[in-house]
């Protein structure tokens, strides 16, 4: 007799149900059979419904009221950010004065032997050949009141993030409690909070050294708490052991064991304070920023890149002494190098022999034109590049057709579909890279879009970000792995790369808009040619460390370097691709208000009217809208830490 057999659990679920993805879009699916019919009956629009909105104009409008009546006569103006103004000032003031008196030979001397200290006689040689180069296309002035400038805002960067990621650091509830606050200072949009800032401290150096600080502390204040949290625990262990108290704990092996991160906060921190040189321009702050804003105002790119390459130059010099300097405390051998002492009496003798010479200033004899030679080069690419060039067509062409074929289509889709289609289509990438947790909170920023009432401009400026993050993954991983299989075509690319991520989007903007005209594809054009680099290196550096013994492996059976290549790197390298994604995509949106201003209208528009014309609502809405999107492309683009080591 035959016995009759009950199926296990396992083999009683449907195969295509035991592939997790399956799953979750399944349960998705059953979710909105049950709340799209309920949420069609009320809102039925494809628009995102009126009354699931919040006007924010009146409250807003309101304390931009109060602070402007109240800005000269109140205590807290008064007492407290009129002391901070005060102070600010006096900072830059000295620090600038300082500079001058020194003259352009004890700057020069000073930072030369600052580097030979710390890097060696190359290092020494490259920063003074880069300060000579700023005195010798005639920014020499402009270039102390940056320095100045970023001096101060560099070390009040240092200080605030220091203390954020010194509590972030030690304390688990207020890690938590400080995550969000530093993901919106790096994802809003400088432009949304010039306006507050400019309305609290007016026009000036103040507001531009605190716009500045709002931007350039979070990598300090991120790097040093994970520096403080990786801390080898034995170490901590054998300190305690011995009775230091949690202060001598701190001082003695917490700091000095997360060095490294600190000084890569310092780094990352000079880096995104001289990036906003031209933004501090445009509310006063002066110096090679608005060399670069007024020689942009008035159409004249040869003079907006010799302000622009001085700023590429501190960068660089700033980049690699500070890396110097985080390489001279890891043990590795250093070059022979000068002592601190005889770098201090060199630089005052040098200094003091240029005062007596009475040559402070740096000779206008020395300097060179290069704005003439660069204006004729933009012309000719204009009169010969912009239309009519046989075969290929013209870069007017290539924008109009782009503009044409995928700019309008994906606009167009995105704004036709319902808004709770929208919010599904959110909702299942999200989800199936990361967890619900990560899914929910996708849909809540898309969703707080439409609560903020300006739904129809986000899908406008998320059409262009999706296309120009598709133009820069496309150029940005065939380069990256260019890069990575070829030390030639690395190093060739390295001062390229350098220049395109420090250079101030403003200089290469003008030259975009000669070569495709004012529009959305100008605007995805300048996004493509900010993000790439960033995705060109994350994505060379993860092939490169990949494994070298699965590619021997592989090599050893045979495989060509294609299929070493598909098979090999580019599946191990997965985590490092994800993340040159979510790079590409933050980078991108960085550059949205930068669009704005050459006819990419939507949210990056708004954000600058709302900045020329005062309007606190506008621009903050909109900001606030760039961040939401941020947030949610974050979600989608980037796996949760549960979801990338489970590898699936």
């Amino acid at each position: 007799m035959a016995t009759l057999t009950v199926p296990t659990s396992s083999a009683a679920i449907p195969g295509f149900l035991r592939n997790r993805a399956a799953a979750k879009l399944l349960a998705l699916a059953a979710v909105a059979a049950v709340l799209v019919p309920l949420v069609d009956s009320h809102w039925g629009s494809n628009a995102w419904p009126h009354a699931l909105t919040v006007d924010l104009s009146k409250p807003l409008a309101t304390a931009s009221d109060w602070v402007i009546d109240n800005r000269d006569s109140h205590p807290l103006f008064l007492y407290f950010f009129g002391y901070i103004s005060n102070a600010v000032v006096l900072a830059v003031r000295a620090v600038y004065l300082t500079l001058l008196a020194a003259g352009w030979a004890g700057v020069t001397a000073f930072g030369a032997l600052v580097a030979w200290r710390l890097g060696g006689v190359r290092l020494a040689a490259g920063t003074a050949i880069a300060f000579l180069a700023c005195g010798a296309l005639g920014m020499w002035v402009p270039t102390m009141q940056t320095l100045a400038l970023m001096v101060v805002a560099v070390l009040a960067s240092v200080a605030v993030g220091a203390l954020l990621g010194l509590a972030a650091g030690l304390s688990d509830r207020l890690d938590r409690a400080l995550r969000p606050v530093l993901d919106t200072m790096q994802v809003l949009p400088a432009f949304a909070y010039l306006l507050p800032v400019v309305l609290v401290f007016g026009i000036g150096v103040p507001a531009a050294v605190l716009a500045t600080v709002v931007y350039a502390a979070p990598p300090m204040a991120r790097l040093t708490a994970l520096g403080l949290r990786g801390a080898d625990p034995e170490v901590l262990e054998a300190v305690e052991s011995l009775g230091a108290t949690a202060r001598q704990r701190l001082l003695t092996a917490r700091i000095p064991l997360a060095r490294k991160e600190l000084l890569l906060g310092l780094n990352q921190t000079i880096m995104m304070a001289l990036s906003m040189a031209v933004i501090a321009s445009v509310i006063g702050a002066g110096g090679l920023g608005d060399r670069v804003y007024q020689a942009l105002a008035s159409v004249d790119v040869g003079a907006a890149l010799a302000a622009g390459i001085p700023i590429v130059l501190l960068a660089v010099v700033l980049d690699r002494v500070t890396a110097a300097a985080g390489a001279a405390g890891d043990g590795s051998p250093r070059p022979r190098t000068i002592g601190r002492p005889y770098a201090l009496a060199v630089t005052v003798a040098v200094a003091l022999a240029t005062r007596l010479l009475g040559a402070l200033d740096w000779p206008a004899s020395w300097s060179l034109d290069i704005a003439e030679p660069v204006n004729r080069a933009v012309d000719w690419m204009t009169a010969h590049l912009y239309a009519g060039v046989p075969v290929v067509g013209g870069t007017a062409d290539w924008a109009g057709h782009f503009t044409t074929w995928i700019l309008d289509p994906v606009r167009s889709g995105l704004q036709w579909l319902p808004w709770w289609a929208v919010l599904l289509l959110v909702a299942a990438p999200a989800w199936l890279i990361g967890t619900w947790r990560s899914a929910l909170t996708a849909v809540l920023a898309m969703a707080g879009i439409g609560v903020l009432g300006v739904w129809e401009p986000s899908l406008d400026t998320l059409s262009q970000v999706l296309a120009a993050v598709a133009v820069t993954l496309v150029l940005g991983f065939a380069t990256g792995v260019a890069a990575a299989r070829s030390d030639r075509v690395e190093r060739a690319l390295r001062p390229v790369l350098d220049v395109f991520q420090t250079m101030p989007q403003f200089v290469y903007l003008i030259p975009v808009v000669a070569l495709f005209g004012v529009g959305r594809a100008p605007a995805v054009a300048a996004a493509v040619v900010y993000a790439l680099p960033a995705v060109v290196r994350i994505t060379a550096q993860g092939l490169r460390q990949v494994d070298p013994a699965a590619l021997e492996s592989a090599r050893s059976l045979g495989a060509t370097g294609r299929q070493q290549l598909w098979q090999i790197q580019l599946p191990l390298a997965r985590r490092s691709l994800l993340l040159a994604a979510n790079q590409g995509v933050v980078l991108v949106l960085a550059v949205v208000i930068i669009g704005g201003l050459v006819g990419g209208g939507a949210l990056g528009y708004d954000v600058a009217f709302g900045l020329a014309q005062g309007d606190l609502a506008t621009g903050l809405v909109a900001g606030a809208a760039i961040v939401c999107l941020g947030l949610m492309l974050d979600r989608v683009t980037q796996p949760t830490e549960r979801r990338a080591k489970k590898g699936a």
